[in-house]
Parts: structure tokens; C-alpha cells; sequence
């Protein structure tokens, strides 16, 4: 195994000599957190970083991804044509625009072509672009106001002392608009520092105040647009209704039979005049949006749900004005039918349409809108002496804001930016951005997130992350970059939509030569009068034509995805779910299997103190007086133990102070050894009162401590006068080996209640003083509350759930034991967990791996959906698909099910979308007229307006899952009834020995309870029982149902 270890790292090695050693070490888990670190050392110094992209790594330095705002999209039919024109552009490597949030991600080679190259095509092709973000360079970018600029040399002369600075990216001065753009590395300089280079220049520089971001997701200037088309049309589009419903059905009624439709001349009747007068005002005014954009679109080749529009009205509106101006010259005796009703009714219907789905824009960008208005505009700058005194205050503007700086935050106000709290306590609400409903206390040393609302007391912070490198603004970006991204089923609408505005166009045509040719070839003879025949022929032909123009509805086909996926992502962000686009909220409900890392995931991440046992009666030593003198005698030690033990005594007695030290010695491996002076002058600068002899728990903020009391010690011994306050304290910490050495007995007794704690994954030390011992330590990596119930969650839904660690075998299986986990992999190095991944796939699984370390983020990179902790590593969260900010393993639930129900909306949204379109064109067709069904154009666009979709979705929450048949379930674990299958590594079973013999039908029994207690949720791998049933002659015994399998 150590060989193995040596080898991974990268060197040779060969054993040379074993020696068996009977002393007992500390514990075995310490020896995994150990492998662990290393693991993690091992892992950074292999891993190589790669600028990344969904469509793959990027490494050349010349290659960059930039978002661009694109304004004027109204179809999939748009989203297709700009992708297919940029993308031919040399030097583009590939383009992804969404429609929803009107952004473009280009990735481009910027040797060969510029940004403001690809917005200047973007803007030939009739759209308006902007350039937004770079999404590759780990650097902020600062835009200020220059005054006192005079000639081209003040630019150049500010261009060449700005870029001099170290961190300066690039710096661009225009004189037209006396502004600058400067991109910087935050870690070396800051806009401050930026602005005085410029002022130390003799100008004045402000940073421009404007928030892009929320202008972009701001859809009132779109509404306002197609609010006032529609109002135009509305206008004309009521009078023509109301001439309608008179000319054309009141006089024709059977109380009417004799009345004659007035006439202005015989060829021009009224109801014709009417209504060319209202229609030609709709058709120049409230149609000059429709014009514009198929004018662009038609410019450059393509065609789009605008090109359909105008084809229907344009035809309609000339159609009817040319036989009423044919008529009059001929002289007919009877005015012709026109379509001039069709041009208000479509155009009204339509912009109804448009006005409704940008408003339901900026409905789905509501919860993006409003985490982004969460950031503070100003921040309070203090200046403080070496004594922490304050010297002075300062208000400043939040993008003035540098790492390092110290702030000072009062109740109520935002917090400007990430930072730590170095003075003062309070409580902080962060719903908005972790989702969690109650104030999270803070206190010195507690991470403070920006845009969280300070609540109590006054806070100094020191920044740590600023601008667009806060929880915040991160947040945004993935949400903005999960928005942008397209499902794959959303990849297959495109491209269905991109050619759906020429096939439409086709059919109409197709559908006007028919109808022609069926009127001419079977003309049922009414009039007649031919030309009579020839109006009627021409007229069904011309209005089935126009209405299958008008119903055809490529965007209830593009916004069908994209809809339910922004409102989804939406959501997630609220409730601390940050979903990285389309594709893996569409896998996520595709999950079969679950893995799960345990330290961290499963677990909270940290050893803490988990069961102190006492060993002497409280008259003889007072917990306060035991702790302070094992909690000073620790602070010495820079061991992970030692900090769990201080941590938990500083806490306990709320102290800063500890009892003087002497004489300290560790080992490593074994213990400590010092004496303990002055005792009793720490106490009194303790708050904490003495613990009731009834009391089993001592509750704190960081967790409940079991406490168990029994005099087994004092009982032992005649234990009198030993532990004065006056006299030093021998105070001695350590496993059994080091006792022995100091001296200390060990009797049976203590020994169990060793052997007991290790069995249940913790790592169990002893506490002498004066020769005696006097309690047992037992400390652990606590198991999350939630973890328990995501567990069962999930297993209720037929997820598979498999815990992954490279945590000691014993350790692993006490965590999943508790927390209800049937497979366990134990002891496995990273690579090994990817490697797991992959056969877990290759069996037909669809894996998801829940991780928050360095060593998770192959697996994570490798599973179907990588989840991870927030909490974790900046590598995990760059490895996975979903990053979960609240450190919450219900939230693994609530992302399964939110894709669950957005999927199934979007599958739904598609259906319809195609249906109506299906079913739709051929009623617009006339396919059903023989029969006397059809439509008119207006209804036909009535229909494509109201063709809009949504998706609502809620988060389950831990009040929503638990039920009755959880707590049976919770109280079978705390039982202990629990089969676990533990394996070590990735090698094939190899049973553990037991000292008393098995029988091959207890094999048999144990692995049939296993199948019939929860078969549909875990599975063992064929593979794994015939192994298992290939060494029944090398079987002992299970004592009983529950005792694992290690492997």
C-alpha cells in the first residue's frame, strides 16, 4: 500500500524490509486524513488548469470567448441566421446565441479578427450589439469618466502611465466621449489606485455609475415598442371590427333582407372605403417594426416570423387595394371582396403577441433582476491605527472598492463585497443569495457575503473578493452563462425553426396554386357572371394562402426550451441552486445513481468533538476545571486534534485566554505531555456556568457534544486531593501506547469504551492528569443534519446512492451506516473515483457525483451531472454542473426535481408547439373547408399570439420530504439495523476474516436481506455476488443482518 502511495506521487520505490509492531497507533482514520492531504497535494500538483468552454478546453492565448448583447431577435428563425452568418466569419470558431436572455457567446481567435468586428457584422445583419464580458480572463474591468481631456496627446499620455502600472491589462481613452476602459488584475491594483495615476496627471477621473447588466435584462424599452404598436392597431383594428360586424353581418341578418350595402360608386361600396382608410394607417404606422426587421433579414438572404407577417398583410392590404383601384377603372357594376380587414386584425394579434412574450422576458429575468439589485451602491472605508482605533471614515462608491480594504457595515445596510469580519458581531441575511430563510450569525473570522443585509450590530470587514469576483456577481455570471447555453433538445428546435419560415412560405404558395386550380377545374357556378366565379375562386384561394402565412408559428417552437430553462435556472439561483445551463438541467432528472463524497458532502468537513466520556466524579474534578487544563494543554499543539479539542473548549467557555503551559513535549504519532499552572486565574475570565450533573449534552453554536458521566475511575481508585488549583496539573493526551509509556494504567473498562468510539468512525484519545486518567475524547467529522433525509429522498425515487471516499474502510462504514447508504467505497485515491465513475457508466448508469474537494473534481468532470458543494474547492465548482451554494444535500433532491419538472414543461411546451403548427396549417389550408370548417386570417393570428408558454416549479425542502415513513426509517438506522457492503479501493471482494466461523448459508441469508429490504433502491453488480459466491470456502460468520461486508 505505501508503495503504491510513493509510486502515485510520482517516484520510484521498493520494499526493502517489513516489521510487525504490536504497539497500537493513534487510530486508523488519522492515517486517511493524512492519505487525504496528501491526496489533495498530490492532485494540485498534477492537475493542469485549461481555459475551458462548453465547446471544449482552450489553449491557445490568442483564442477568447466574449458575450455580446444582441437586441431586435424575435424568432428561433434569427437565432439560426446569426448563428450560421458569424459563425462563417474567419477566425470564429464557434457562436451560441440565446433568445430569451438576447445574448451571442462567440469564441474567436482575436489575431484574426476583433470583437468590434463581430458586433459590426452582428449590426449589418439589422441587429443592434454590444460587446458585454470576456469570459476567459481572470481580470475586472473599471470605466470611468476622464475631465480635463483637451487633445489626442492627453489620451495617448493617460494610455501609457495607466498600462506602465503592474496589473494593468490594457487601457483605452476615447476623446470623443472623454471616458476610459481599463481592464486590471485585482490581486496587483486597484480602480482607487487606477484613478489616482490618472489625477496625479492633472485630470479627473469618476467611475461611470451604470449597471449594463440590468439594463440588459431590462425589457421595458421592448415593451414600450410593441405597447405602442399594439395600441396603434387597436386604434384602427376596433372601428374595422365594428364595419365589419355592420357591413357584413347586421345588414345580412334575416330582419334586414332588403337592405342594399351602401355604395360610393357602384365599383367602390362603403364598407371597402371604410376600411382602406382605417387599414392604410395600421399598415404604414403599426406594422413599421414587421417592415424594418424583414427589410434586414430579407437584405442579407435569410427569412424570419417577420418575413411571414409582412408577406400576409402586404398581400392582403395590396391585393385588395389593386382590384377596388381595377374595378373602378373597369367600371364594375358590383364592388369586389378585399381583404383589407386582414392587415389591423393580423398586425393588432401579432403585436399583442410580442407585447405579451417580452413582458414574460422580463418576468423570467425577474429573479436574475433581483439578485443583481441586491449589490450595494456605496461602501463606508475606515482607516485604523495599529491598535485597531478607528481614524477615519469615508463614503465611497462600491467600485471603488479594493481587496484588503477594511469596511465598516451598520445595521441595515448591504455588505459592499466578500470579505472576513475583523471586528464585532452581528447577523447577516443571506436568503436572496443561499437561500436560507434565518440571519446567519457572524462574528470575528466569519466570511461575510456581499449583498447579504447586515441586521444588528456594527461590523468591520476586510474585503477579500470585489467586483466581479464576489459570491454575487458569480452567481450572475453562471446563471447568465446557463441561460445563454441551449439544452440539447433546444439545439434540435433551432434547427427545425430555421427552416421553417421558407417551408411556410412554400406551403402558402402551394396552397394558393391548388385552391386555383381546384376552383377553375370544379367551379361550382353560382353567378353567372365569370368574373363573379373568378372573385370567389380567387378570393378562398388568397385567404387560405394568407392564413396559413399568418398561423405558422416558428416561435412557439424556439421559445418553447428556452422559456421553461431561464424561469428554471431562475429559480435554482433564488434557492441556491446555480445550474450551469440547459444541458445538465435536462440531464439531471435522467440520474440513476448518485455518488457521493464523504468528508465534506456527506459530512461537515472538519473534526470536531463529538463524545467526551468523564472518569471522575464531578466533586473530585469540575468539567471547568478539566477542560480548561486539557483545552490549554492543547493549545500548544498544531495537531488537527489539538484544534478540535481548543475550538470546542474555547467555545464551551467562551474564553480567549488559556492557563499557563510548561514543560510541553509531543509525539508525534502518540500524544502530549505538559503541566498546567495557575488554573484557577483562567476561570474567572470565563462566562460558561457549570454543567448540570443531569445534563447528557452540551449544546453549541458549532454542534451538540455528548456528554456521558460515570466515576469508573474514582471508583478504581481512592482518589483524594490530587487536583488542587494551586499545583501544577501533569496533564498527559494520547492514545493507549502513550499512556503506558507515561505510566498511566489502562484497564478493560476504558479500553471498550475505546474500541466502541472507533467502531463508530471516531478518532478516541485519553486524558491523565496527576497520574489518573480522567475522560476519553472522542472526535469526529460530524454527519450533516440534512444528510440523513436527502439519503432517503432519494432512495424513494429509485436513485442508487454510493458513497465514494478516500477515507479508512471502518470510518466510511460508520457514515453510511448512519446515514442510511448500503454502498461503500472506501480508501480510493482521485483518480480511482473517476475511474468508478466511468464503470458505473459503462453499466448503463447515468451518474451524478456530489464532491466539494480537489480530489472529487476528475469524477465530477467525468459523471453524467457533476454537483458541487459551494463550500468546496474553486477546481470542484469549475468541474461541475451544478454548484449548490448552501452546502445542502436536500438541495441534491431539489435540482433532480426542479429538472424533473422543468424538463417535463419543456417537453410539454415542444409538444404543443409542434402540434399547433402540425394541426394548424392544414385547417389554414382549407384542408377541412369541403367539410365547412375554417378559419379567417385574424383567428389564425389570434391563435400563433397566444401560442406563449411557462413553467412554475417549487423546491422541496426538508419539511416537505420528511413524513412518518421517514422517522420509521431514521429510527431503524439509529438501531443500527443497517446491512452495509463496504469495498476497499477498486479491487474485487475479498472478505474480511473473522475469528469465528460462517457458514455459507448465513453468506446467503445476509445477502438476501440485503436484496429484499430495499432491492429497488441498491444494487449489488452480478459481478459482486458471484465473487462473493466463489469464496463461500473461505467464509466465517456473521454475527448478525447488519454486519458489513468489507471489501
Amino acid at each position: 500500500m505505501v508503495v503504491e502511495l510513493i509510486t502515485d506521487m510520482g517516484f520510484d520505490a521498493q520494499l526493502l524490509q517489513t516489521r510487525d509492531s504490536p504497539e497500537e497507533i493513534l487510530n486508523d482514520t488519522s492515517l486517511a486524513l493524512l492519505q487525504k492531504e496528501r491526496d489533495v497535494d498530490q492532485m494540485q500538483s498534477v492537475v493542469k488548469f485549461e481555459k475551458k468552454t462548453k465547446f471544449g478546453p482552450v489553449n491557445d492565448d490568442s483564442i477568447e470567448k466574449r458575450t455580446f448583447s444582441v437586441e431586435g431577435m424575435t424568432c428561433a428563425s434569427c437565432v439560426a441566421y446569426i448563428e450560421r452568418n458569424i459563425g462563417k466569419l474567419k477566425g470564429v470558431h464557434s457562436v451560441v446565441v440565446a433568445l430569451m436572455s438576447s445574448k451571442a457567446e462567440v469564441v474567436y481567435d482575436s489575431l484574426v479578427i476583433a470583437a468590434e468586428h463581430i458586433v459590426d457584422e452582428i449590426n449589418m445583419l439589422g441587429y443592434r450589439a454590444a460587446i458585454i464580458d470576456d469570459g476567459f480572463r481572470n481580470h475586472s474591468v473599471l470605466n470611468l469618466l476622464i475631465t480635463g481631456l483637451s487633445a489626442g496627446i492627453c489620451g495617448q499620455r493617460i494610455e501609457s502611465h495607466v498600462a506602465a502600472r503592474k496589473g494593468i491589462e490594457s487601457c483605452s481613452v476615447s476623446l470623443a466621449t472623454s471616458s476610459a476602459r481599463v481592464e486590471y488584475t485585482p490581486t496587483f491594483i486597484g480602480p482607487r489606485d487606477i484613478i489616482k495615476v490618472i489625477e496625479d496627471l492633472g485630470y479627473s477621473a469618476t467611475v461611470a455609475c451604470h449597471d449594463e447588466r440590468l439594463k440588459r435584462l431590462d425589457q421595458s424599452v421592448e415593451v414600450a415598442k410593441w405597447r405602442t404598436s399594439l395600441l396603434v392597431s387597436l386604434l384602427f383594428g376596433i372601428p374595422v371590427m365594428g364595419v365589419m360586424i355592420y357591413f357584413h353581418w347586421f345588414l345580412h341578418t334575416p330582419m334586414n333582407r332588403q337592405a342594399q350595402t351602401p355604395v360610393f360608386t357602384p365599383a367602390l361600396s362603403l364598407d371597402n372605403l371604410i376600411l382602406f382608410v382605417l387599414c392604410t394607417p395600421v399598415q404604414l404606422f403599426g406594422g413599421k417594426y414587421f417592415y424594418l426587421q424583414s427589410w434586414k433579414a430579407l437584405k442579407h438572404g435569410s427569412a424570419n416570423m417577420d418575413v411571414l407577417i409582412v408577406l400576409a398583410t402586404t398581400t392582403s392590404y395590396f391585393y385588395s387595394l389593386t382590384v377596388v383601384v381595377v374595378a373602378i377603372i373597369l367600371s364594375w357594376p358590383k364592388s369586389p371582396m378585399t381583404f383589407f380587414d386582414v392587415t389591423p386584425m393580423l398586425i393588432t394579434f401579432v403585436s399583442l403577441g410580442r407585447w405579451l412574450e417580452h413582458k414574460a422576458k422580463g418576468k423570467t429575468s425577474e429573479a436574475l433582476s433581483k439578485l443583481m439589485s441586491l449589490q450595494a451602491k456605496e461602501a463606508v472605508l475606515v482607516t485604523r491605527d495599529n491598535d485597531g482605533r478607528i481614524l477615519s471614515e469615508e463614503n465611497i462608491a462600491v467600485e471603488l472598492v479594493q481587496r484588503g480594504d477594511i469596511l465598516k457595515v451598520v445595521p441595515g445596510a448591504k455588505i459592499p463585497a466578500d470579505g472576513v469580519v475583523v471586528d464585532g458581531k452581528s447577523a447577516a441575511n443571506e436568503s436572496f443569495v443561499t437561500g436560507e430563510s434565518m440571519p446567519v450569525v457572524k462574528r470575528e473570522g466569519s466570511t461575510v457575503i456581499g449583498g447579504s443585509v447586515n441586521q444588528h450590530g456594527t461590523i468591520l470587514i476586510r474585503t477579500t473578493h470585489v467586483g466581479q469576483e464576489t459570491t454575487l456577481a458569480q452567481i450572475v455570471r453562471l446563471v447568465e452563462e446557463a441561460q445563454t447555453s441551449k439544452a440539447p433538445i433546444q439545439q434540435t428546435a433551432d434547427r427545425i425553426a430555421g427552416l421553417f419560415v421558407p417551408v411556410v412560405i412554400g406551403l402558402a404558395i402551394l396552397t394558393l396554386v391548388s385552391w386555383i386550380f381546384v376552383g377553375f377545374y370544379n367551379m361550382d357556378r353560382t353567378y353567372t357572371d365569370e368574373r363573379q366565379n373568378m372573385e370567389i375562386i380567387l378570393k378562398r384561394a388568397f385567404e387560405a394562402a394568407i392564413t396559413v402565412l399568418a398561423i405558422a408559428c416558428p416561435c412557439s417552437l424556439g421559445l418553447a426550451t428556452p422559456t421553461a430553462v431561464m424561469v428554471g435556472t431562475g429559480i435554482g439561483a433564488v434557492n441556491g441552486i446555480l445550474i450551469k445551463g440547459g444541458e445538465p438541467l435536462e440531464m439531471a432528472h435522467k440520474i440513476t445513481t448518485v455518488v457521493m463524497d464523504k468528508t465534506g458532502t456527506v459530512t461537515e468537513g472538519h473534526p470536531r468533538v463529538a463524545v467526551i466520556h468523564t472518569l471522575i466524579s464531578e466533586n473530585r474534578l469540575s468539567l471547568l476545571k478539566l477542560f480548561a487544563a486539557i483545552g490549554s494543554a492543547e493549545s500548544n499543539s498544531e495537531h488537527p486534534i489539538a484544534n478540535s479539542i481548543t475550538s470546542f473548549v474555547k467555545e464551551w467557555l467562551n474564553t480567549k485566554e488559556w492557563a499557563a503551559v510548561r514543560r510541553f513535549h509531543a509525539s508525534a504519532g502518540n500524544g502530549i505531555a505538559c503541566e498546567v499552572r495557575q488554573i484557577g486565574d483562567m476561570l474567572p475570565n470565563s462566562t460558561q456556568k457549570e454543567q448540570s450533573p443531569t445534563d447528557s449534552i452540551i449544546k453549541l453554536d458549532s454542534g451538540d457534544v455528548t456528554l456521558i458521566r460515570n466515576e469508573h475511575c474514582s471508583k478504581l481508585w481512592d482518589i483524594e486531593a490530587v487536583f488542587s488549583d494551586n499545583e501544577p496539573l501533569r496533564v498527559i493526551i494520547g492514545n493507549k501506547r502513550w499512556m503506558i509509556k507515561n505510566a498511566i494504567p489502562v484497564d478493560e473498562y476504558v479500553e471498550n469504551l475505546i474500541k466502541k468510539e472507533q467502531a463508530a468512525g471516531h478518532i478516541s484519545v485519553m486524558c491523565a492528569i496527576n497520574g489518573y486518567l480522567v475522560a476519553t475524547i472522542s472526535i469526529a467529522d460530524t454527519v450533516k443534519n440534512e444528510s440523513t433525509l436527502a439519503v432517503w429522498a432519494l432512495q424513494r425515487v429509485n436513485i442508487r446512492v454510493i458513497l465514494l471516499t478516500g477515507d479508512n474502510a471502518r470510518t466510511a462504514e460508520a457514515t453510511a451506516r448512519q446515514v442510511g447508504i448500503r454502498e461503500v467505497f472506501a480508501e480510493v485515491l482521485p483518480n480511482q473515483k473517476r475511474i468508478k465513475i466511468e464503470q458505473l457508466q459503462e453499466m448503463k448508469e447515468r451518474v451524478a457525483m456530489v464532491g466539494d474537494g480537489i480530489n472529487d473534481s476528475p469524477a465530477l468532470a467525468s459523471a453524467d451531472v457533476g454537483i458541487a458543494i459551494a463550500a468546496g474547492s474553486d477546481v470542484a465548482i469549475e468541474s461541475a454542473g451544478i454548484v449548490l451554494v448552501k452546502n445542502d444535500l436536500i438541495d441534491v433532491v431539489a435540482a433532480i426535481d426542479l429538472s424533473k419538472r422543468t424538463t417535463r414543461r419543456i417537453e410539454l411546451n415542444f409538444l404543443f408547439a409542434v402540434l399547433y403548427n402540425v394541426i394548424g396549417i392544414p385547417i389554414a389550408a382549407g384542408v377541412f373547408m369541403p367539410w365547412g370548417f375554417t378559419i379567417q386570417p385574424w383567428m389564425a393570428a389570434a391563435a400563433m399570439a397566444l401560442s406563449s408558454v411557462s413553467v412554475v416549479v417549487s423546491k422541496p425542502t426538508q419539511q416537505s420530504l420528511a413524513c412518518a415513513e421517514f422517522y420509521n426509517h431514521q429510527a431503524r438506522l439509529a438501531m443500527g439495523d443497517w446491512p452495509v457492503v463496504v469495498h476497499r479501493g477498486l479491487d474485487d471482494f475479498v472478505v474480511r476474516r473473522s475469528s469465528s466461523k460462517l457458514s455459507f448459508g448465513s453468506i446467503i441469508s445476509t445477502i438476501s436481506s440485503i436484496f429484499e429490504s430495499q432491492q429497488s433502491l441498491n444494487r449489488i453488480t452480478p459481478l459482486d455476488r458471484k465473487v462473493l459466491l466463489q469464496r463461500k470456502s473461505n467464509a466465517g460468520t456473521l454475527d448478525s443482518p447488519n454486519t458489513a461486508l468489507i471489501i
